[in-house]
């Protein structure tokens, strides 16, 4: 993961960046946890924001610091950065679910994919999270212009093919249907649609929100051919920000997992 993060510290040089919303002090992060011993991944929009800054939007710092910026390295711009900088975002990456990671939302994506006896954390760590676009931004993804997603996927998308590509990840994971709309933009991803009484979320005098399941196969991401076929299995709502997803629900979507993904594994 060295050239992409190499690659990816040098996109942040680019001045046409600054029209993106990305936060440019922060360094890049191509995954969460190390793709090349990962079995399975899940896969998100792009990192949040709370990896680099706290609630009141002061950046995290000393024991509470994630991942390293700017001023932690004490440097001025990414152009400044040493090679054993670099080795240290790599490393923050590959050791992220052993050092400080954010649970509150990745608890909850770690237990979809535990049926398959793989997870995150020690002692497997055979599982990893990636994302469609590998920068945090200022904003929320919801919040960024139809123009800025289109250009982060396009300028971007290139980085999670060649991650894959590179690692021993069979399976992806798809948190949420926005997840899976974009994925679709940027891959030659063919997925089958089936409704999941079981998943419907309660609106209370209101229509359910139904739930859907999505597989299908992948073989390319960001023009980038894997060199393998990928399997998908993604379902429509956001476990960490979908209103109403019950513990039942989410019962519900780790043994379908557990049951897709059994012949995979």
């Amino acid at each position: 993961m060295r050239d992409e993060f190499s690659d990816l510290i040098n996109r942040l040089n680019d001045p046409s960046i600054a029209e993106l919303d990305i936060i440019n002090w922060a360094s890049p992060i191509p995954a969460f946890g190390n793709p090349s011993i990962s079995k399975i991944a899940t896969l998100g929009l792009n990192p949040s924001d709370k990896e680099f800054i706290d609630d009141g939007g002061q950046e995290l710092a000393n024991s509470k610091r994630r991942f390293q910026t700017l001023n932690s390295f004490g440097i001025a711009n990414w152009t400044e950065i040493s090679s054993d900088q670099l080795q240290i975002l790599v490393d923050q990456c590959n050791d992220y679910f052993i050092r400080k990671p954010y649970d509150s939302w990745f608890k909850r994506l770690d237990f979809l994919i535990s049926g398959t006896s793989m997870s995150y954390y020690f002692p497997s760590r055979e599982a990893c999270h990636l994302d469609l676009v590998p920068y945090a931004t200022a904003v929320k993804w919801g919040n960024l212009s139809t123009m800025q997603k289109i250009k982060l996927l396009n300028q971007y998308g290139d980085i999670l093919g060649r991650i894959i590509q590179n690692s021993m990840i069979r399976i992806l994971v798809l948190n949420g249907k926005t997840v899976i709309n974009n994925l679709q933009k940027i891959s030659d991803v063919s997925l089958t649609v089936s409704e999941k009484p079981n998943w419907n979320l309660p609106r209370g005098n209101t229509n359910n929100v139904k739930g859907y399941s999505y597989v299908g196969y992948l073989t390319q991401i960001g023009g980038i051919e894997l060199g393998k076929k990928i399997l998908i299995l993604g379902f429509n709502h956001n476990i960490q920000s979908s209103f109403g997803v019950t513990s039942a629900v989410q019962q519900e979507i780790r043994n379908w997992i557990t049951e897709e993904a059994k012949e995979h594994i």
